[in-house]
């Protein structure tokens, strides 16, 4: 591979080795890995042989057979606690500066906040400054060179109900073309991601949402029955659910319950698989990926290297919540896109916190 960089070598697998034969049957390919890796380590002459796959099944195999084994680190984060969370609380700011937001025209110069920030401050990042008397939700303008007030804004009926989805709401309905959106369940990411979108329709020419399908139980939809549509269905099921909660903002005979169902008739607003993206071409969509947290670091960069002119696009997801069997919560391309993209003037990223969808819900999401 050059100096310093050692050699590459194809094994060929003649079988499982005989010492290892009565454990692991011939007919798999990981086993097949394994045995080479287990004669490997028996004549490795003083060289380290690790086994590096993101197969956690795998790698515990190796490990009961003495062979090392590891998972990737390139695409892999390293502290997932001090994940980018998109947002920064300022205790006990001078009230002086917070009542100037509250005054035309609703921002302050940046100069005035920076030297009293504790963090970095990056790109389309949200602050919360508040002292006993007062608070107040606001985002740096880059180009202004202020700090600039951030009202709760109704989306197509839906009303934020805490600071994080006033932020999310801001940055999805504002010029920033990629948006990513974390949170535990009920937060509100895929409701207030399409509620966006159907808010700034006229700016685009069509609402893709998308979602991977992940087999369940380990088995592919070929194992289900009936034909494609009706495979992919529950999948796609809690996306029009979504859906149906903004429609039941408004009455059947109110024109903009009216609009939303003629989208759909259109082919204006589109709900399918992650698959059936291939191919399409990207050009003046609002794009919406959910449950991006079940996507590899490739797929991520696969999809947003397809964005045309005049796309924007949102990936929301639960970086805790993955069915994916070789992601976890660092490996996992959401977690790999928040890291990487931190500070970019064309990105902006939220994590929800509070859970909206019921008290229930919330409750069992803590404990459970």
């Amino acid at each position: 591979m050059g100096k310093g960089y050692g050699k590459v070598s194809i094994a060929i697998s003649r079988g499982i080795s005989s010492e290892i034969k009565g454990i692991f049957n011939d007919d798999s390919p990981d086993h097949r890995i394994l045995s080479i890796a287990f004669d490997l380590n028996k004549r490795k002459n003083g060289s380290a042989v690790i086994l590096v796959t993101k197969d956690v099944n795998l790698r515990m195999k190796a490990k009961a057979l003495g062979i090392p084994a590891e998972d990737y680190t390139t695409d892999r984060i390293t502290n997932i606690e001090d994940l980018y969370s998109g947002k920064e609380v300022i205790e006990d700011f001078n009230d002086d500066i917070l009542i100037k937001f509250f005054q035309p025209p609703f921002e302050v110069d940046a100069k005035e906040i920076i030297k009293k920030l504790k963090g970095q401050v990056l790109p389309n990042k949200y602050f919360i400054f508040r002292n006993k008397m007062r608070s107040v939700l606001a985002c740096i303008d880059q180009e202004k060179e202020k700090f600039k007030k951030i009202d709760k804004n109704v989306v197509c009926g839906i009303k934020p109900r805490n600071a994080e989805q006033t932020f999310a709401v801001d940055a999805l309905t504002n010029n920033i073309p990629l948006v990513s959106m974390t949170g535990k369940a009920g937060t509100g990411k895929t409701l207030l991601a399409l509620a966006s979108a159907l808010q700034v329709r006229k700016s685009f020419r069509q609402i893709f949402v998308a979602r991977p399908i992940i087999p369940l139980s380990n088995k592919d939809i070929g194992f289900l029955p009936g034909d494609v549509q009706s495979k992919i269905e529950p999948y796609m099921q809690p996306l029009w659910d979504n859906l149906r909660v903004i429609e039941d903002q408004f009455n059947e005979n109110d024109k903009q319950h009216q609009q939303i169902n003629n989208l759909v008739k259109d082919d204006k607003l589109v709900i399918e698989p992650l698959s059936y993206i291939r191919g399409r071409s990207l050009q003046r969509i609002f794009f919406i990926v959910d449950e991006a947290q079940n996507l590899t670091p490739h797929e991520i960069k696969t999809i947003i290297t397809r964005v045309g002119q005049g796309t924007k696009i949102v990936f929301t997801g639960d970086i805790y919540q993955i069915d994916h069997p070789y992601l976890d919560s660092q490996s996992n391309g959401l977690s790999y896109l928040i890291d990487n993209f931190k500070g970019q003037k064309l990105y902006a990223h939220i994590n929800l916190e509070k859970g909206e969808r019921s008290e229930l819900a919330e409750l069992a999401s803590n404990l459970l």
